[in-house]
């Protein structure tokens, strides 16, 4: 005769079977931790299409701001552990919010990484009137006087990028925080603003119109779209990477077999030609198929938090 505990144990493994067998049974929820419209409320539906072709059911997104994103974020983390609530989210809301807030969950324990998706490097750029026309010249022009840097506010990509640049070069700046990179654009291009670390996406089609200056791409490898873009290492600030990367979370708990069949059809989705194009064409970057795994993902987000919480403590980066 089985002990209690053996029969239970068998009994829950038969149950996470069973489910993992039947799923999914009916449509999915990306809960999507921003509003409409943004880079990774992009990322989502440009995925979920190919993903519910994959799995045979609807994917719908579901957007809950809030926070940072950790009210999102949150509602996932606590949503039952069965495959059907799923976190979308990026750099800011599954490591920089750990260092900013005080969550009631743990970024790292209370989630089933699922694969990882595109990523979002920054432009270094600057409004037309800057005297400095390569990196090293605004790194000189910034030493000397109080820059004003736009931000998308406090603890976002654009905070932290900017952060990171005084700590690395000795420049002296003052973050000005909007709602959003729109607005902070639009002050950019006035000249009310001197300098923004910004997404790609954002900031490219001001490049191209001659609207503001750019320097350098944040990342190792110059953007597809904009080949002419030099890197921080072409540039003379080596290493100088920011990289808001998104993937693709469960409840803790989520069966494996159902992680599994969430990995297969990500990366589906993230071979399919349509979404690389329309990603690409906004400075995204795809990962590497073997980086597209559960446990490359758990990796990332492990590593960035141990690089990015001491930065962001160490500045006193406060969420409001």
């Amino acid at each position: 005769m089985l002990k209690p505990l053996a029969a239970a144990t068998i009994a829950i493994s038969i149950c996470s079977s069973a489910i993992a067998t039947e799923y999914p049974a009916h449509g999915i929820t990306f809960v999507v931790p921003f509003a409409a419209g943004g880079p990774t409320d992009t990322v989502a539906r440009a995925i979920a299409g190919p993903m519910s072709k994959s799995l045979g059911q609807p994917i719908i997104i579901e957007n809950v701001a809030g926070a940072g994103g950790s009210v999102g974020v949150g509602r996932a983390v606590h949503a039952s552990p069965d495959g059907y609530t799923l976190s979308v989210g990026n750099w800011s809301t599954h490591v920089i919010n750990g260092a900013m807030y005080t969550l009631r969950y743990d970024l790292l324990n209370d989630l089933e990484p699922i694969a990882r998706l595109p990523s979002a490097h920054q432009l270094i750029v600057a409004r037309k009137g800057v005297a400095a026309n390569n990196l090293s010249e605004l790194v000189a022009w910034m030493k000397g006087r109080t820059t004003l840097v736009g931000t998308a506010g406090v603890g976002s990509a654009s905070h932290i990028g900017a952060v990171l640049f005084q700590s690395e070069t000795g420049a002296r700046i003052t973050p000005v925080h909007y709602r959003g990179t729109a607005p902070a654009m639009i002050d950019l291009i006035a000249g009310q603003i001197d300098v923004m670390f910004d997404q790609a996406g954002n900031s490219l089609p001001q490049v191209r119109d001659g609207a503001i200056k750019v320097y350098a791409v944040t990342s190792a490898a110059r953007l597809q779209t904009a080949p002419d873009i030099p890197t921080v290492d072409e540039a003379g600030l080596p290493h100088f990477y920011v990289e808001v990367w998104h993937g693709l979370w469960a409840p803790k708990g989520t069966p494996p077999e159902v992680v599994a069949k969430l990995n297969t059809a990500a990366q589906d989705a993230l071979r399919d030609p349509l979404v690389r194009e329309r990603l690409t064409a906004l400075g995204l970057s795809f990962p590497d198929a073997l980086d597209v795994s559960p446990a490359s993902l758990g990796a990332l987000q492990k590593s960035e938090i141990a690089k990015w919480w001491p930065i962001v403590k160490s500045a006193d980066i406060k969420g409001e």
